[in-house]
C-alpha cells in the first residue's frame, strides 16, 4: 500500500539545509561542522515492522500534502495537517516521526520525544522514528543512546541510508571511531549511489585510517 512503502527522501534534497541543522552537544563535545549540519531529520514514510491497517485513499493524500507542506518549509501547517491526520489515522506511526521532527526544530524536546514514543509504541522496528530517536539523543550529548537506536534502525532496515549517514557522522566526530565511521559512509553510499560530498569525507577518512595504522605499526 502507498503509505506503508512511502518513503521520503533525505530531507537535504527536500528542505533547506538551514532548517535542519542540529543544535550542538555538550560544550566540551566536538566543535560543529559542515559534515555535522549535513546530517538529515529522518524519513516521513512507515519503514518495515509491524503490518499496518490498508488506508483509504483520502488517508493517503493527506498524508502526502502534509508531507508537501513539510517539504516547503512551513512547519506550523504541516503540525497542523499531521494532526489531523492522527486524529482520523492514528494508527501510523510515519505521522508521529514528523512531528517530533517538527517538535525538535522548534526546541521541544519534550515533544519530540513523546512523538517518537507515539511512533515505537506502534513500531518498536520502525526505522525513521529509531533514527529520530539517536539524532535526539546525539543533540542531548548522550552519543552512546544516539548509536544504540542508529544501530537498530540498520538492523531493522539495512537499506535505510539515512542511519548508515548518521552512524557515520556519529562515529567520526563525536566517538572518534574513524574505521567504523568509514565503513557506514561506504554503505551510505552503495544505497544513495553518487554523494560527491560523501565521497569526499570517504577518501579523507581512508587517508586517517591508513594515517593511524602506519602510527599503530611503528608504535609496535
Amino acid at each position: 500500500m502507498w503509505l506503508q512503502r512511502y518513503i521520503r527522501l533525505p530531507l537535504r534534497l527536500l528542505i533547506p539545509l538551514t532548517i535542519l541543522v542540529v543544535a550542538g552537544c555538550a560544550a566540551s563535545g566536538p566543535r560543529e561542522t559542515d559534515r555535522d549540519k549535513a546530517v538529515g531529520a529522518g524519513t516521513a514514510g512507515a519503514q518495515p515492522g509491524l503490518p499496518l491497517p490498508e488506508v483509504p485513499p483520502q488517508a493517503a493524500t493527506m498524508f502526502e500534502q502534509a508531507v508537501a507542506v513539510m517539504a516547503a518549509g512551513d512547519f506550523v501547517d504541516a503540525e497542523l495537517r499531521f494532526k489531523e491526520f492522527l486524529l482520523q489515522y492514528s494508527a501510523f506511526p510515519g505521522a508521529h516521526v514528523n512531528l517530533a521532527i517538527i517538535h525538535a526544530q522548534n526546541g521541544n524536546d519534550a515533544a519530540a520525544q513523546a512523538a517518537i514514543d507515539a511512533a515505537l509504541d506502534l513500531d518498536p522496528a520502525h526505522a525513521a522514528a529509531l533514527n529520530q530517536q539517536g539524532m535526539l539523543h546525539r543533540k542531548n550529548g548522550k552519543f552512546i543512546e544516539a548509536e544504540a537506536a542508529y544501530l537498530k534502525a540498520v538492523t531493522a532496515a539495512p537499506d535505510y541510508a539515512l542511519a548508515h549517514y548518521n552512524l557515520g557522522v556519529l562515529n567520526e566526530l563525536y566517538l572518534q571511531r574513524l574505521d567504523v565511521a568509514l565503513q557506514h559512509f561506504e554503505v551510505y553510499q552503495e544505497l544513495v549511489g553518487a554523494d560527491k560530498q560523501v565521497e569526499k569525507w570517504i577518501a579523507d577518512l581512508k587517508r586517517r585510517v591508513s594515517a593511524n595504522q602506519r602510527t599503530a605499526n611503528v608504535a609496535e
